[in-house]
């Protein structure tokens, strides 16, 4: 797959990473005397989890999980599988799941819930990028780098069938 199905650039690396800043100050400051456990959503949130955590200045670990409900398509299929769990316990933790983008928030919704189960001290969300307008539940992340329309991006972790997470921008994918 070529990189000609790109369309446009929708943000620069460059407001990416001050964007990440300003996420890193607020949330060290909301979770200053506190351990954080960042929960990473695979795999398009890993690029923004390493920009993420070098930002933050409270103690913290990693863990992750790989959640779908998208397969090939750009469009939902609207069933939630967890294909990879957690290695660690979050009991009487502080977490942080760490997500790329919330487009419906199906998925997101699912996870919380399931995380809620698991007894945590705290749960909170951080995503990179978030599409109100695609809600088709009701949850909001408690700190959110960029809304965008509703176009299908890649880049910067974000893929369309496991290509063009390597883009330093989030880009719009073309029609094709």
């Amino acid at each position: 797959m070529s990189e000609k199905y790109v369309q446009r650039v929708l943000l620069s690396e460059k407001e990416i990473q001050a964007k990440i800043a300003q996420l890193g100050a607020q949330i060290s400051q909301d979770y200053a005397d506190k351990e954080l456990l960042l929960i990473c959503v695979l795999k398009g949130a890993v690029v923004f989890l390493a920009d993420l955590m070098r930002q933050l200045t409270v103690p913290l670990e990693i863990d992750f999980m790989a959640v779908s409900s998208y397969g090939a398509s750009t469009k939902s299929s609207g069933v939630v599988r967890i294909l990879k769990d957690l290695d660690c316990s979050i009991e009487n933790k502080h977490c942080l799941i760490v997500e790329d983008i919330i487009d419906s928030g199906l998925t997101l919704k699912y996870l919380e819930e399931n995380l809620h189960s698991r007894h945590p001290a705290s749960i909170r969300i951080v995503t990179l990028l978030d599409k109100p307008e695609r809600r088709g539940v009701d949850i909001t992340p408690n700190y959110c780098g960029f809304q965008i329309p509703d176009e299908f991006v890649v880049g910067y972790g974000l893929d369309f069938d496991e290509h063009y997470r390597s883009l330093p921008e989030i880009c719009v994918l073309a029609d094709k």
